[in-house]
């Protein structure tokens, strides 16, 4: 019944995170806490490869079709997203040492979300009354993949709606532009936390019981996500993504007051 449960929730997350570009983690993160069957290195480890995966998938489906973003804006996002990445990984592995108790860093996690999820919210919900500032160049991109790299490894969830949220207040894209390139985001910040999760430890001493089944998920749901993503209009994306926005903050507010009474 678990493995059941589990494909679904990632199926679910994956294609939504494929379509708004939020990546998937930043619904399995808090969901996977709320659930409670694995330590917090393990369910920011099982959270990152599957939505690798469903970025990797996402994005051959975008190489397929030749509808791939321009290189020239991808490539400094995907540089910085690795730097980013790659920091936020050694800021969480600090944390965790430091408070010692898994619970302690899945509220500090989730509080961090909430905060991040009603700013996104807030700005999101002005519609085309909000504010841009319209930076293009090489600088801007290579900034903006690092804080975004940095902070969705960070609260382990991916890319979320930060990523989004921040590619269309600085370079001014519009809802579909920012979650071709959040994707990209995605994909190189969670390649470096990988990466440096297997050169500075064991895999194998994390819980990865739900592995096959979270990959399968996140395959199908990268595919469906990235066709619906071509398919429906703007509009359309942009409410799913206020609407996500809101499940995940409720979700952050019940995990801290769980973990709190822990």
């Amino acid at each position: 019944m678990a493995y059941i449960i589990y494909f679904f929730v990632i199926l679910v997350a994956t294609t939504i995170g494929a379509l708004t570009g939020m990546g998937g983690g930043v619904i399995i993160k808090p969901l996977l806490d709320m659930l409670g069957d694995f330590d917090v290195a393990s369910i920011n480890l099982l959270s990152s490869i599957t939505v690798f995966i469903m970025a990797l998938v996402s994005i051959s489906k975008q190489l397929r079709e030749k509808s791939v973003p321009k290189l020239k804006i991808a490539m400094p996002l995907a540089i910085g997203a690795l730097i980013g990445g790659r920091a936020g990984q050694n800021i969480l592995a600090d944390i965790i040492v430091y408070l010692k108790i898994d619970r302690t860093v899945i509220v500090v996690q989730n509080i961090c979300l909430a905060i991040v999820i009603l700013a996104v919210f807030l700005y999101m919900l002005k519609g085309d009354r909000r504010p841009t500032l319209g930076l293009q160049g090489v600088v801007p991109a290579l900034l903006t993949g690092a804080v975004l790299g940095a902070l969705s490894t960070f609260l382990g969830i991916g890319g979320g709606p930060a990523n989004v949220a921040l590619l269309i207040f600085v370079c001014s894209y519009d809802i579909k532009q920012a979650t071709a390139y959040s994707i990209i985001i995605i994909l190189f910040a969670q390649a470096s936390k990988l990466v440096s999760i297997m050169l500075s430890s064991n895999l194998f001493i994390h819980d990865l019981s739900m592995f096959p089944v979270m990959v399968i998920g996140a395959v199908l749901g990268g595919w469906t996500g990235s066709h619906l993503n071509k398919t429906l209009p703007g509009e359309k994306i942009n409410k799913a993504f206020i609407g996500v926005q809101v499940i995940v903050f409720v979700t952050c507010l019940l995990n801290i007051f769980n973990y709190l009474n822990l």
